[in-house]
């Protein structure tokens, strides 16, 4: 089994609702969530809007590859009715963002998948609740990221 460590966000709708509902979905298809942070209430990072966030970070427990583990979040946000991704930083509204921050300690540099995540670290809403539900290990694994992009 692999750690795998999700970023999720929303600022439509019912927000608190849609994170739980991304979580179940996560179990469903993914694996178990081991841990789970509080929700965070944050204003819109990078672009411009009214409506605020509701952030959260889960570790899972997966069977998955990083690319099957993609292909299943791409999945889930789908079916939760979010049209498109951010584009080169355009961001904008969304139902539901779910993001890889970490699996395992593998660094992935792809087009479509970066691990760690590339802002993590920039984010304030990402790091406070990742903090909430890192192991030792896990810790150790972002230490060492830091460390390593100084």
């Amino acid at each position: 089994m692999h750690a795998l460590y999700l970023g999720l966000g929303s600022n439509l709708g019912n927000k608190e609702q849609n994170i739980s509902r991304a979580i179940e979905y996560i179990e469903e298809l993914i694996g178990n969530v081991t841990r789970r942070s509080a929700l965070y209430f944050t204003e819109p990072w990078g672009f411009v809007s009214s409506n605020k966030f509701v952030n959260a970070v889960v570790c899972v427990d997966t069977a998955l590859t990083p690319a099957e583990a993609l292909r299943a979040i791409l999945g889930i946000e789908r079916e939760m009715g979010r049209k498109e991704k951010s584009v080169d930083g355009q961001y904008k509204d969304r139902l539901i963002d779910i993001d890889i921050l970490l699996y395992d300690d593998m660094q992935i540099d792809e087009t479509d998948l970066k691990v760690p995540h590339p802002l993590m670290f920039e984010r304030n809403f990402v790091m406070r609740p990742l903090s909430e539900v890192l192991d030792d290990r896990g810790r150790t694994i972002v230490k060492d990221f830091q460390e390593h992009i100084r």
